[in-house]
């Protein structure tokens, strides 16, 4: 979460022990009252998922995530930006609403740029105070000055309402 850290438990310290280092490819900018996350990859498809990852990093540490479960998600839209908006949204909802789950890794398995949809595919388990810091919670993604450059280098922008 931005350069602070979490307090984090010597259980989570153990789990986090467990794992290699997470590489991550996303920063927090500062947005009045909301966050904005900028996310980048080689590919639109690694951009996409680092987005995903930096939304579930401002919620938690991912790093003190077990993926013992996996979970698919496929999202479909109009055009790039409403497809970035459903993707995060349908992961948001796996959290929030639906089971509580957290990945420690989402995966783009393809994003078809003609229908604009996408699938996807996250390792992870069922969010728990007990073995996961809470950060702070995201309320809903926005529309709100989102960019996606499909581009040599792909990267993202988009605010998240917290």
């Amino acid at each position: 979460m931005d350069d602070r850290e979490l307090d984090l438990t010597e259980a989570q310290k153990a789990v986090k022990s467990k794992y290699p280092p997470i590489t991550k490819k996303y920063e927090y900018l500062d947005h009045t009252a909301d966050v904005q996350i900028h996310s980048w990859g080689d590919s639109l498809e690694e951009a996409f998922e680092q987005c995903a990852m930096g939304m579930f990093g401002y919620m938690t540490d991912t790093e003190t995530v077990q993926p013992i479960d996996t979970l698919e998600v496929e999202s479909e839209g109009e055009d790039l930006e409403s497809l970035l908006f459903h993707f995060l949204d349908d992961w948001l909802f796996k959290f929030s609403a639906d089971i509580f789950f957290i990945p420690r890794e989402v995966k783009v398995l393809h994003i078809d740029r003609m229908r604009y949809r996408i699938r996807s595919i996250g390792w992870g388990e069922e969010f728990s105070l007990s073995k996961h810091p809470q950060g702070t919670e995201v309320k809903a993604i926005t529309y709100s000055a989102m960019q996606v450059h499909d581009k040599e280098k792909p990267e993202i922008f988009v605010i998240i309402d917290i």
